[in-house]
């Protein structure tokens, strides 16, 4: 995609003469001896989407952190309307106008999208709520930024995409106008994350100054006007995104040129390693029909909320289907048991590593032994075993540790990714579902994940690919398998293909 221009250069004009709504000059922040942000500079201006890009690790949440108050800058200034304000704090930063939608979702999940747009400011009259009122304004909350979405519903029953909108409009509502929005288009589809994008340009058109942060490129040039990069926790690059293109972008942020193209990998064998037939939910799963060659990469594709994001818990065992046989190496796997599907040498890798792939509170070494203890039935480590046998893990992955064996959370969220990879896929499996392996991870981690898979096949494991990606299913898959409304529609060789092929068919031409 090319870089976008602002909507117009007399808007982008005016903006700049009333000067930037925020301007942060000379941040260094550090952490134990640690710097996380060195002499930061970064202007803001009304109506402008400014995008901050760089590797896990660079330094975007720490500068986010001290923009929302969460965290206090060792030394430097941030003016906020040409003020600079000092010690600022959630509270107060909340006061200016300063919000964030972070990755993960903080609505109530039980509670209506009218109740949740409100939440903090319910309309009552003699201390019972208004609730013909309360619903009519958060409808005008939303059809204001162009959201259709019933008030009336429950916000857990959203979309990941409608979750995202609803958070936006109940931080513009409540005066954001300089507004974080972190990987807001994570692990979405191609029509969703365009919603999203779709969103964003109306909060600049509203005059909202929007801080982006993402890892995927082709998203940031197509919807930011600047773009400002770290790394090491200093500003290497600020400038237009008209003056970037992918390959200087991926130069200045990881320090070097990063190619992630398509492996020569083995043919691969005749005999059929994983094979689902007629799988059903009775929900999102209909008759879906895989069978994935023992060295083979077949990947599932299609609009987020469908079948793919249902594999993890059916193929692992953590839910039964309604309907559906599993084979793996030829041997039949009993549905809804966990114990079962592992000791059939199926591994599924969740796309969700905090909630579902980690143990936070756990050590990086203690993370990577889970699975492997599990199988063998071991219960205690002393502390030199438990790192003499995650050494190689750690090895073979390319999990770094500026520390010994930190708590994983302490992690990038790119070592993250390849501890949770190597946590199961060290444990020699016959097959394996891996759902959005590179969710969340730079560029340059992403090439190492996507070497690794590659690695995989080649050592003959049988790979089912679920991912909202349609540059990594170019990128790794064999086949790609299209569903809608949990049906496969089409079956394509990925070399026979063209990305804009596979987008324009799978997902309805709406650009990634």
């Amino acid at each position: 995609m090319t870089p976008r221009t602002p909507t117009t250069a007399a808007a982008e004009g005016a903006a700049k003469a009333g000067g930037p709504v925020l301007r942060v000059r000379g941040v260094t922040k550090s952490f134990g001896g640690a710097a996380a942000l060195t002499d930061v500079d970064l202007d803001l201006y009304p109506g402008e989407v400014h995008a901050l890009m760089g590797m896990n690790g660079a330094g975007k949440s720490t500068l986010v952190q001290i923009l929302s108050g969460v965290h206090q800058a060792d030394s430097g200034t941030v003016e906020v309307d040409g003020r600079t304000r000092h010690g600022l704090t959630v509270r107060g930063a909340r006061r200016l106008g300063i919000a964030s939608v972070p990755q993960r979702r903080e609505l109530a999940m039980g509670l209506t999208v009218a109740e949740n747009v409100m939440l903090g400011d319910l309309p009552t009259r003699h201390g019972t709520v208004r609730w013909r009122t309360l619903k009519s304004e958060a409808t005008r909350a939303l059809s204001g930024l162009g959201i259709d979405i019933d008030v009336e519903r429950t916000a857990g029953s959203l979309t990941v995409a409608e979750q995202t909108m609803v958070e936006v409009a109940r931080e513009v509502r409540r005066g954001g106008r300089i507004l974080v929005l972190d990987e807001p288009t994570a692990c979405l589809s191609a029509e969703a994350a365009h919603r999203i994008r779709r969103l964003v340009r109306t909060l600049r058109d509203e005059g909202v100054a929007v801080v982006y942060i993402s890892h995927y490129i082709d998203e940031v040039m197509a919807v930011a006007d600047r773009l400002t990069v770290l790394r090491d926790g200093a500003v290497v690059r600020s400038a237009p995104a008209a003056e970037f293109d992918p390959a200087s972008l991926v130069r200045a942020m990881v320090g070097r040129d990063v190619v992630s193209r398509r492996s020569e990998r083995p043919a691969p064998k005749d005999e059929i390693g994983l094979a689902v037939h007629a799988l059903g939910d009775g929900r999102a799963v209909r008759g879906l029909d895989v069978q994935v060659r023992k060295g083979e990469i077949v990947a599932v594709l299609g609009p987020a909320g469908d079948a793919q994001s249902r594999l993890f818990d059916l193929l692992s065992g953590r839910r039964r289907p309604d309907t559906g046989e599993l084979l793996v190496d030829g041997v039949p796997v009993p549905f809804g048991r966990v114990g079962a599907a592992l000791a059939g040498g199926l591994r599924c890798v969740t796309g969700d590593r905090r909630a579902l792939g980690l143990v936070p509170g756990m050590s990086l070494d203690e993370n990577l032994m889970l699975a492997r203890d599990r199988l063998t039935r071991r219960r205690l480590h002393r502390r030199g075993e438990l790192a003499r046998r995650a050494r190689p893990l750690r090895r073979s992955y390319g999990v770094v540790s500026l520390a010994g064996n930190p708590p994983v959370s302490a992690l990038s969220g790119g070592n993250q990714q390849k501890v949770l990879l190597a946590k199961w896929l060290g444990t020699e499996p016959v097959a394996c579902f891996l759902e959005d392996p590179t969710n969340g991870v730079d560029i340059a981690a992403m090439a190492d994940i996507h070497n690794l898979v590659d690695d995989l096949a080649s050592r003959g494991v049988a790979v089912l690919l679920a991912s909202s990606s349609a540059e990594e299913v170019m990128r790794l898959a064999d086949r790609v398998i299209v569903v809608s409304a949990g049906r496969p529609v089409a079956e394509h060789d990925v070399t026979a293909i063209t990305r804009d092929e596979l987008v324009a068919t799978a997902l309805g031409g709406q650009p990634q």
